[in-house]
């Protein structure tokens, strides 16, 4: 097999049609807030109803992670993507027509939820593991950056979708875009493996950089194994504290903590503007940062950052202090991404990615439902979110050990055998 045909090596292709698949999905999966309050004006349902349809996607999303992943390594993450794409696409197209709640709670609660899923970090990394061999840190940023933008893109565009057409047309055409756009790149373009095409992976075959560990051996590390090493816990363990203190408690609380300390909502959402811009280029750089530096070090440094930004958030005192404490955070809100995944396929081979990214991601998601209630409770029980704040922040700095703690040495165990490519004979490590 040849490593590249002509100068553009495929890698590069399959990655540029997941980056947009990626910005769409999670785009319109972050857009349901955007039709809130015209559904309320539309029925007549109470936020708290609403609200629970969310809570499912949420929930969901993060359930799906292992049986995604799983999928992903069993049959490849072309077949994944494609059968989310249409389940997300037509959750959006079906909302627009809804009449009654519990139609909601299917449409956007469950269909758009494991749709969401489908097209997210699990099948996205185990895509990206299998093409490159090098990079992997830059690659996993520039995808963890597509999912920031996707919020930043799309939820613009439903809210004048929503201004201009109704909260019914906006579902409707933005689940044709979706489609209509992620069907034809993911069929025409993105491959399950580098061999369907002829080639090896990016990188394949590169002497490794001095102190980077020898590549795993190819082939899958069942689930089961993988729990039996100590990385594997530290890896989900700390990716628990990264969802803990950011999509559970920032991106939960930041509004109503900043209205609780005179900002107004315009403030406080011009904050998570600021939050999301950073997203992106503090997740790319985060990749390029592991690519020469390595993964340990970086994410135990993302860490340490977060816990004294948490810190200084409860010392905010004006708008561009509110923007301060935005810009810092953003930069290491998904930084800790490309450290995590590429961390996952160094040590346990790029075809185990898929399903064990999904565990970890999962443990990223109870992580993240924990901050969401502790938060609740604490402001319900002393008036404030300071101890909130305070208890997220110290978890980050728990996980600045946990990280460096962590051994990247591959598993020696034997893995299953890799799955076979389409018209490929399967091959045992």
């Amino acid at each position: 097999m040849k490593a590249t045909r002509g100068g553009l090596h495929h890698a590069w292709v399959v990655l540029g049609a997941l980056v947009v698949v990626m910005l769409l999905g999670s785009g319109l999966r972050a857009v349901f807030g955007v039709f809130i309050k015209p559904m309320e004006a539309t029925f007549g349902w109470d936020r708290a109803a609403l609200s629970g349809a969310a809570a499912i996607s949420l929930l969901l999303l993060g359930a799906a992670g292992p049986i995604v992943g799983w999928l992903a390594d069993q049959w490849g993450p072309r077949r994944v993507i494609f059968v989310s794409t249409i389940l997300l696409g037509l959750g959006a197209m079906l909302s627009s027509r809804v009449s009654a709640l519990w139609q909601i709670y299917i449409t956007c609660g469950v269909l758009m939820g494991l749709g969401a899923g489908g097209v997210g970090m699990s099948t996205g990394a185990a895509l990206a593991a299998r093409w490159f061999e090098a990079r992997r840190g830059l690659v996993m940023g520039l995808v963890g950056g597509a999912m920031s933008a996707g919020q930043l893109v799309i939820v613009p565009l439903a809210v004048w979708f929503t201004l201009r057409y109704g909260w019914r047309q906006s579902f409707l055409y933005l689940g044709v875009l979706l489609l209509v756009i992620a069907l034809p790149l993911t069929g025409l373009f993105i491959r399950d493996d580098p061999a369907q095409k002829g080639l090896k992976a990016y990188g394949a075959g590169q002497a490794a950089r001095a102190g980077e560990p020898k590549a795993p051996p190819e082939g899958r590390t069942r689930v089961a194994d993988a729990m039996q090493v100590p990385a594997f816990w530290l890896l989900a363990g700390t990716f628990f504290i990264c969802g803990y203190t950011s999509n559970g408690l920032v991106l939960t609380h930041l509004v109503p903590h900043a209205a609780e300390h005179g900002f107004s909502e315009m403030h406080a959402a011009q904050a998570l503007g600021v939050m999301g811009a950073m997203n992106i280029l503090g997740t790319v750089a985060s990749g390029f940062i592991c690519d020469r530096f390595g993964r340990k070090g970086p994410l135990a440094f993302y860490y340490g950052v977060r816990g004294l930004s948490l810190l200084f958030l409860l010392y905010v005192w004006n708008v561009p202090s509110l923007h301060i404490f935005a810009a810092i955070f953003g930069l290491n809100y998904i930084s800790t991404v490309p450290p995590t995944t590429t961390l996952t396929a160094n040590i346990f081979g790029r075809y185990s990615v898929g399903s064990l990214s999904g565990w970890i991601f999962f443990a990223h998601q109870v992580g993240a439902a924990l901050g969401a209630a502790v938060g609740g409770w604490v402001f319900q029980s002393t008036g404030s979110y300071s101890w909130a704040f305070i208890s997220a922040a110290l978890l980050a700095f728990l996980a600045v050990p946990m990280a460096l703690a962590i051994k990247e040495a591959p598993v020696t165990r034997t893995p299953e055998p890799t799955p076979a490519p389409a018209g490929l004979p399967a091959t045992a490590s």
